[in-house]
């Protein structure tokens, strides 16, 4: 049976889904509303079951020569002193590698993947269940008829909202700051030093440059005006590299985090994956891992019940959510955690933060 489905977003989860739909034997259609001159900025860091995801994936071996391996995360006090340090090799054995490498780099070998054309500057305008199947439209003028549709158009989904599957993102009160970095200081791990309620991350992502992630719990404050300012202001006095790569700083992107928590995925003919189902903050790097895992599985669960979409959409749910809930929890455990005040946070941290730290991955390392 040939099933015509459509994967709406050619973002890392779009491509993620036309990769394991592929991989099944199926051949998806991609639409994206953004023209395909918009390359994603900042750096990524993707953790053993990203990597392991990937592989089932058949895109581990273009993935090599990109970015830095990470073979260790240092923690940091925001004086600079250590707090505990995670053998991420030891932990992600026999799992995967975890690497840090350009956003970019990362959509390229996605989009070599897909195996077929994306069609970019194409939003979905209309969206209705007609006999069990999808009637579409698009901006281009077009309609046409799918078995399945597929949102991976982000934590902000417009099939989400189009389809009735759940109400808007809902903010956590995290502002997060991306930049990347050339010339910086010397950098082998994967660097975190923790402040008060606010944190800022280092990682070598090959090609002598930083790529750097900092966060801040500020959930009534509006975005700042001039980022690099913010950036420079609260970490300024952290101790470590921090001051070495801030003096590097040109660009820098400002976000804020939000999350997706919602009773079902599927509605009929329509299905959710990654940040449009079950979006969390970044704390813990899984946002993209969960992606290709869940384009991974999806694709099993067609092929597996190629004759029943809705048997096969349940199954992906049930194999999914418990692991994406996993994901939230130890995110928002994580989160808790950083902002404890230092004076008690840092003590505990130096006595039982490996173990803590360590087991917000532990249930992940066990296989999709």
């Amino acid at each position: 049976m040939t099933l015509r489905i459509l994967v709406v977003g050619a973002g890392i989860a779009g491509l993620a889904a036309a990769r394991g739909l592929r991989v099944a034997g199926f051949r998806p259609e991609v639409v994206e509303a953004l023209p395909a001159t918009v390359v994603p900025g900042a750096g990524i860091y993707l953790p053993g079951n990203a990597s392991r995801a990937l592989r089932l994936l058949g895109l581990d071996v273009p993935l090599r020569p990109l970015g830095d391996l990470i073979f260790r995360q240092v923690f940091l006090d925001s004086r600079g002193r250590q707090l505990f340090e995670m053998d991420v090799a030891a932990l992600w054995a026999g799992v995967g590698e975890s690497r840090a490498l350009s956003r970019a780099d990362l959509q390229q070998v996605l989009l070599t993947g897909v195996g077929g054309e994306v069609r970019f500057e194409t939003e979905v305008t209309g969206l209705e269940i007609v006999d069990g199947a999808a009637k579409v439209e698009f901006s281009t003028g077009a309609v046409s008829e799918y078995d399945l549709v597929i949102g991976a158009d982000g934590r902000r989904s417009t099939i989400r909202e189009k389809v009735g599957l759940g109400g808007p993102a809902v903010p956590t009160g995290q502002i997060v700051y991306r930049s990347v970095v050339s010339g910086g200081p010397p950098l082998t791990d994967w660097t975190a030093v923790l402040g008060r309620r606010a944190s800022f991350v280092a990682m070598p992502m090959g090609g002598r440059k930083i790529y750097c992630y900092a966060d801040e719990t500020a959930p009534d404050s509006p975005n700042p005006d001039d980022p690099r300012a913010r950036l420079i202001e609260l970490f300024g006095s952290f101790g470590g590299p921090v001051a070495a790569i801030l003096d590097k700083v040109e660009k820098v992107q400002v976000a804020r985090t939000d999350e997706v928590v919602l009773p079902s995925w599927s509605k009929g003919p329509v299905v959710l994956l990654g940040d449009a189902a079950h979006a969390t903050a970044p704390t813990l790097a899984q946002g993209a891992a969960m992606s290709f895992e869940d384009g991974y599985v999806l694709g099993q669960e067609l092929r597996a019940s190629v004759d029943d979409i809705p048997a096969a959409l349940r199954n992906y749910e049930d194999r999914r959510r418990p692991r994406c809930a996993e994901v939230r929890e130890r995110t928002r455990e994580r989160d808790r955690t950083r902002d404890v005040p230092p004076t008690l946070r840092d003590p505990m941290l130096r006595r039982r933060g490996l173990r803590i730290f360590t087991d917000h991955y532990r249930e992940l390392v066990s296989p999709v």
